[in-house]
């Protein structure tokens, strides 16, 4: 679905990824987690055209995108909902839909769209009753709600979540997990850019960790003696840092499977 290989991305004359190399496979959940300013922002912007790319190459569906403006790269169908998310503040809720459902039509995804708004409303029916209601006068969880809603409305094959749960009431957290393990049923995959490994680790198929390096700790919320016995390990470089790459296997029955790849110690 979604390769990202050996990628490095600037900011101004700062470099912020070197050789970063990830994948996102279909009907797949995919998390990148690290602290803030890590580079997981970067990242999802190098992948949806935000910034260009010095090196690397990244495909989507088979087609290499690196060169493509982020406007051609969402109508192939690479939905987004950043961090901030983006809400138009004078349009109405259903007036920042409709942007979606325009792009989603000059696409060729119609027939798609047609069915996408049902489908929207049935994940997030909170969101219908906002219809009219503008942006600016949206809380912090119903703008995270009407951003993926939003992104939705695009039919994309593959949904960008940039900190889709930060600073969020557990209880929305909850919510908006249980949509996104939703939206993966319906065939979309999804890669989220996470800071709280616990939030990742109930949506996560996979993991992509940040970590300062090689044979320090991983983020606060992960102990590197929990990754053998969770996950499987290789290694890359983001932002002059060592990577820890885990694919995460859920269920009992591996927690014990031992570290493959690169050792912690």
């Amino acid at each position: 679905m979604l390769e990202v290989e050996a990628i490095d991305t600037y900011r101004g004359r700062a470099q912020i990824l070197r050789q970063v190399s990830f994948s996102v496979g279909e009907k797949e959940s995919v998390c990148l987690v690290g602290r803030n300013g890590a580079g997981k922002t970067t990242t999802i912007d190098s992948i949806i055209g935000l910034l260009p790319l010095r090196s690397g190459k990244i495909t989507f569906q088979g087609q290499d995108i690196g060169s493509l403006p982020a406007y051609k790269r969402a109508r192939l169908g690479i939905g987004y909902a950043p961090e901030d998310c983006g809400i138009f503040p004078d349009l109405t809720v259903a007036e920042n839909f409709q942007i979606c459902r325009w792009l989603a039509q000059s696409s060729g995804r119609a027939a798609q769209a047609a069915e996408t708004d049902e489908r929207v409303f049935a994940l997030f029916p909170e969101v219908r009753e906002l219809s009219e209601r503008r942006g600016l006068h949206l809380s912090g969880g119903q703008k995270k709600m009407v951003a993926i809603a939003r992104a939705m409305m695009l039919s994309p094959a593959i949904l960008l979540l940039d900190e889709p749960f930060e600073g969020l009431a557990p209880v929305v957290v909850t919510r908006l997990i249980e949509a996104v393990k939703k939206i993966k049923e319906l065939k979309i995959s999804v890669l989220i850019a996470e800071s709280n490994l616990a939030h990742a680790r109930r949506v996560a198929d996979r993991l992509y960790a940040i970590v300062e390096e090689l044979r320090a700790r991983a983020p606060r919320t992960l102990q590197a003696g929990d990754l053998s016995e969770r996950f499987e390990v290789s290694v890359r470089t983001i932002e002059g840092k060592h990577v820890l790459l885990l694919n995460f296997r859920r269920g009992a029955e591996h927690r014990g499977a031992a570290a493959q790849g690169a050792p912690l110690a």
